[in-house]
């Protein structure tokens, strides 16, 4: 049971054979009488009960034979899988912490896209060079990354909902070695898989196809104020404006100057100060639930950079790094929307989101040429989606 709770996969793989694991899990759970032997089907049965496709399952004076394939069902046939090693011939050399890596993937799978529409977008991207493996998410609005020493290259597209579960599969482990795997099949096609190795559980995933967008190209490099802040003084702060409206994806507004960080509100007029080390002035805004959510993920003693009023704003702490795009918000970069798409359109090279970058700009050129009066009187569903509107990646 102990090796069983590590693997997170729908499907487990235990000497070619297969098993659904809540139904294993669940079985196992069950049997009461002393410890459990699970072996293979052959190994002491009687004729008529050997066969090479199953398991013998001891516990007590119980014994029950598994078939292949039990608990296997179309329902959980997709899900994942991962192979159980249980031999103590089996040795895992790590070339990573199971602790960090459990961490990073923590701080990058919430930020990956939720939309069957967008798969690219749908996974964390593994990318390997330079002695760095950097972990990257991204759902339109918002990028999260993060790298970790690591000695080899190759890169992987693996869907988030797939990964989800090894986070506490990583915490029970003791060891972890992460691979990049690579296969060429007849007809010239090259398959690129993702294999990570604890000392019970062997996971492995295939790459999705597509290419992940550059999101390099829309994060400043030079900025005009900067600050160093405790993120749990912040995240009180935002939680005292945040009750204020029920709307969470109301803007509120950062502004540094004078040494000092703000943080406020116009409807209904609120504000909060936070002690921190600043410098540079700049007024910029942001959604109330990414702003909690960025302070969440960062945890500890994080720096806030940003280049303008219109441009991303730069979260960082020890390695890690959240951007958020900016909301367009009335006399405070008031084309944050427009700016935003440009550099995201400049970003997106690859066919997929060509079509959809370029239709926002075309809106948004549209939305910009109205008189204000009627822009005033769109309706609020109408407003939140168009504040929403710039997009980071595609």
């Amino acid at each position: 049971m102990g090796v069983l709770s590590q693997a997170q996969a729908d499907i487990l793989e235990y000497r070619g054979l297969e098993f659904g694991r809540r139904g294993l899990a669940n079985y196992l759970r069950l049997l009461v009488g002393g410890m459990i032997k699970v072996l293979p089907s052959g190994d002491g049965a009687s004729e008529s009960q050997a066969t090479d496709n199953g398991l013998r399952v001891v516990c007590g004076a119980t014994t029950a034979y598994l078939p292949d394939k039990s608990w296997v069902t179309e329902k959980n046939r997709y899900g994942g899988r991962c192979e159980i090693r249980v031999a103590p011939s089996v040795a895992v050399i790590p070339n990573l912490g199971t602790a960090e890596l459990a961490e990073a993937l923590g701080r990058v799978i919430p930020f990956t896209a939720k939309q069957d529409d967008r798969p690219v977008l749908a996974c964390v991207r593994f990318a390997a060079k330079g002695g760095k493996l950097t972990l990257a998410a991204a759902d339109g609005f918002r990028i999260a990354d993060i790298s970790l020493d690591f000695d080899g290259e190759g890169e992987a597209l693996i869907e988030a909902k797939e990964i989800r579960g090894l986070i506490s599969a990583l915490k029970r482990a003791k060891r972890v070695r992460l691979a990049f795997e690579a296969e060429t099949s007849a007809t010239g096609m090259e398959t690129k898989s993702l294999v990570i190795d604890t000392e019970a559980i062997r996971y492995r995933w295939e790459s999705q196809s597509g290419s992940y967008p550059d999101y390099e190209k829309v994060i400043p490099t030079e900025f005009v104020a900067q600050a160093r802040f405790d993120t749990r003084e912040m995240m009180r702060a935002v939680a005292g404006l945040g009750a204020l409206f029920l709307d969470k994806d109301a803007p509120i507004i950062l502004t540094i100057s004078d040494g000092k960080v703000r943080i406020w509100t116009r409807e209904p007029q609120a504000e909060a100060h936070i002690e921190a080390e600043a410098q540079g002035e700049v007024e910029t805004a942001m959604s109330a639930s990414y702003l909690a959510q960025a302070l969440k993920a960062l945890g500890g003693v994080a720096e806030v950079k940003v280049a303008s009023p219109n441009s991303p704003i730069i979260f960082s702490v020890d390695g890690y790094r959240l951007v958020v795009m900016p909301l367009a918000v009335p006399g405070i970069g008031s084309q944050a929307v427009t700016e935003a798409e440009a550099v995201a359109d400049a970003a997106s090279e690859a066919p997929e989101g060509e079509a959809e970058t370029e239709a926002e700009a075309e809106a948004e050129a549209e939305a910009q040429a109205e008189p204000e009066g009627e822009a005033e009187t769109q309706d609020k569903p109408r407003h939140k989606r168009k504040a929403k509107e710039p997009v980071a990646v595609a």
